[in-house]
């Protein structure tokens, strides 16, 4: 009927909500929509199944082009907002309860018992809703369980309230979207007023009057008793108030009568103004007959007899919104709707959709606790969303973060890593804040690695000075006292160096650490090899006619220890003009730590300083080795053999263990291996001298020393 009114552009004010059009069509020009846009209501929907976290609905859509339009349009924002629907039921429109029964009875049983399912989501009108209730009490009259309603605008509680209101009970706590509407003064007295013998016209009244009192008229040809007969003088203020209550239809139709009675004004007022003009031209104007309210209507804006604004666009459509009810049932079987929310799209988007979340009153098997409907329990924090083969992605596993990932929600979908200076805590949870940690003075390690650095640099100091108070002594003179000088102040550095690579890494330490430990170092075994040398040399200077004898004394000392030393500054300065090192802090290898540490720069570069001072200790080992047999009262050969054995087999075992370890353990691997091969040359070379000349003062003579040459 619109279609064919439409073709002589008669207004049509229309104050029922209709589903979303198909894309691609238009609304006719002729038409005019009371009621707010669809598309907000769907909006609404869609803020109040997030708002109470329910991801795991069921839908029954009325089985119509108003069902597939609003289904379209809907299906789309579920997916977004990551809601499902369990199933998708349509039902057929004003269909005999045998149809409606045979056609979803087998279905719908299954969905209804299923503790999962706690929400449904209905769209239809009235008829099909109340053909539903039938439906669902007597099906379900042993085992009905509390399932959480949300109508739509669509559906009217007030026309199936004619019927028997027992079958409302199954809507106790449903949630109604409704079009917005508000009291109107005097509306209550003016029904109460109407008599249904006053308006002859109006059939409608009589069959309201028929079925609200339970009696017949008796002109209307129905067997009935005496007592069933309606008089007309019934009083309608003892109906249920429910019937009589300001619904979005009422609303709209008292909005739509006033906006044509405010066109119409306005229209008079206008032709009003062509009172002068030829009579031609008025009568002219005059016979456009009705299609002229166009131009009135469109755009149109008043305020009504409550003080709220009414507005229609050029495109025919009412800037409103909806209401938001909550249906209390009663014992007794009448209900109330409570408004507890609104939709309302001419406030800002953070207050487009509002809920009073308090004012809701759940259906009585929820026990007054909010329903839940999901497909699964969600997965707690420190755990991820794991999809389920073959099913929607609202059902779902849950899999615990894997290591250096957290979760601080429940229902995550992934595990997210946390920011550099933070890790997760054991139960992946949150992140905590990780300590910037290096080797310090304070704790036992650093301690105990200090002490020994110590107490090692004073067992030297004591060992210089004895040999500077015994210098005179054969047993000193005999082993080249200024190598021994030499080796035994590069092995003080050696332990002070340690100090070094203990505290927090500046920019200055960090150059100058491995710079001068390999610098040192290399001097030590530099000295080590003199001194193997001179032995070797001062064994071939006592054959007669031997041209090694010019060699012997600080000449050869100065030849083997100063190039072998310079090669290793050399290489350090390189290291430091290319690549020099820096501090920096290392979050990555170690999970609950911020390592502040020396960056070598050039790894290149560090490990050629320790494969130089390999190639000399290897070097010196091979020719103390040689050496060893010599048959001289003073070969060192053999202490010299075994110290440079221990230095070998430290260094050696430094490599692997170093790459092994992170953080300050690194550094302390470091530390001992220094320490370690320091102190095997001490021990070694000077131990058994300091011995003789502390202990046995009477061997340290030439006499003595030749005696016993096989000491």
């Amino acid at each position: 009927m619109s279609d064919i009114i439409s073709h002589y552009k008669i207004p049509q004010l229309a104050y029922g909500s209709f589903a979303p059009e198909k894309p691609g069509t238009k609304m006719s020009a002729s038409f005019y929509r009371m009621a707010p846009d669809e598309n907000l209501q769907i909006a609404g929907l869609i803020h109040l199944l997030n708002h109470f976290g329910w991801t795991w609905i069921g839908l029954l859509i009325l089985d119509d082009d108003s069902g597939d339009n609003f289904l379209q349009a809907l299906e789309p924002l579920l997916s977004e907002n990551r809601i499902c629907s369990a199933f998708v039921e349509r039902m057929p429109k004003q269909a005999f309860f045998s149809v409606f029964q045979n056609a979803i009875v087998d279905r719908i049983n299954i969905y209804w018992l299923d503790i999962r399912i706690n929400t449904f989501l209905f769209y239809g009108e009235s008829t099909t809703a109340m053909l539903l209730f039938m439906f669902l009490k007597y099906t379900f009259s042993f085992k009905l369980l509390g399932k959480m309603w949300i109508l739509t605008a669509q559906m009217d509680l007030t026309l199936t309230g004619l019927h028997r209101p027992s079958d409302l009970q199954i809507f106790d706590g449903a949630i109604s979207f409704a079009i917005h509407s508000n009291e109107l003064p005097g509306f209550e007295e003016f029904l109460g007023d109407i008599k249904p013998f006053q308006i002859q016209r109006d059939s409608l009244l009589k069959e309201f009057w028929e079925h609200g009192f339970d009696c017949f008229f008796s002109g209307n040809n129905k067997p009935v008793e005496s007592n069933e007969i309606c008089t007309g003088k019934e009083e309608l203020n003892n109906l249920p108030r429910h019937l009589f209550e300001m619904t979005g239809h009422s609303y709209s139709i008292y909005n739509a009568v006033h906006a044509v009675a405010h066109a119409v004004y306005d229209m008079n007022v206008h032709m009003s103004k062509y009172t002068r003009v030829a009579e031609s031209v008025r009568n002219e104007l005059q016979d456009q007959g009705t299609w002229k309210l166009h131009w009135f209507l469109q755009g149109l804006s008043f305020n009504n007899s409550l003080g709220e604004s009414v507005s229609i666009s050029h495109h025919g459509e009412v800037l409103s919104g909806f209401d938001i009810a909550n249906v209390v049932m009663f014992p007794n079987n009448s209900y109330r709707k409570v408004k507890i929310g609104k939709m309302d799209p001419k406030a800002l988007v953070e207050d487009e959709f509002v809920i009073c979340e308090y004012l809701i009153v759940w259906h009585k098997d929820f026990e007054q606790i909010l329903p839940r409907s999901v497909c699964n329990d969600p997965c707690p924090a420190g755990y991820q969303k794991k999809k389920k083969e073959g099913e929607k992605f609202c059902c779902y596993d849950c899999d615990p973060c894997s290591d250096g990932k957290m979760s601080n929600m429940s229902d995550m979908i992934a595990c997210s890593e946390c920011p550099e200076d933070q890790y997760p805590s054991k139960d992946k949870v949150r992140c905590i804040a990780k300590i910037v940690t290096f080797l310090t003075f304070e704790e036992p390690l650093g301690i105990s690695l200090v002490v020994a650095a110590a107490l090692l640099s004073i067992i030297t100091t004591l060992i210089l000075v004895i040999f500077i108070s015994y210098k005179d002594t054969p047993m000193v003179r005999a082993n080249n006292k200024d190598l021994t000088y030499t080796l035994l102040i590069s092995l003080l550095l050696c332990f002070l160096c340690s100090f070094l690579f203990v505290g927090k890494p500046l920019k200055l330490i960090c150059i100058l650490r491995q710079s001068v430990f390999g610098i040192i170092f290399s001097v030590a075994i530099s000295s080590v090899l003199a001194k193997t040398i001179t032995v070797i040399a001062a064994f071939m200077a006592t054959k007669p006619g031997s041209s090694m004898r010019k060699w012997l004394g600080k000449r050869l000392s100065f030849l083997i220890v100063f190039p072998g030393s310079f090669i290793q500054a050399g290489i350090c300065l390189a290291w430091i003009i290319t690549s020099p090192p820096f501090p920096e802090v290392n979050m990555q290898s170690v999970t609950e730590e911020i390592i502040a540490e020396c960056n070598e720069g050039s790894v290149m570069m560090f490990y050629l300083v320790l494969g130089y001072m390999g190639f000399l200790s290897l070097i010196s080992f091979m020719v103390a080795f040689l050496a060893r047999n010599l048959p001289d009262t003073f070969n060192e050969a053999k202490f010299i053999t075994f110290s440079m054995l221990v230095f070998c087999s430290v260094w050696l075992s430094f490599v692997p263990t170093y790459l092994s370890t992170k953080g300050k353990y690194m550094v302390a691997v470091e530390i001992f291996s220094i320490l370690a091969s320091s102190a095997g040359l001490l021990g070694c070379i000077f131990f058994p001298k300091c011995y003789i000349i502390l202990l046995r003062p009477e061997l340290n003579s030439k006499g003595q020393l030749v005696k016993i040459k096989h000491f």
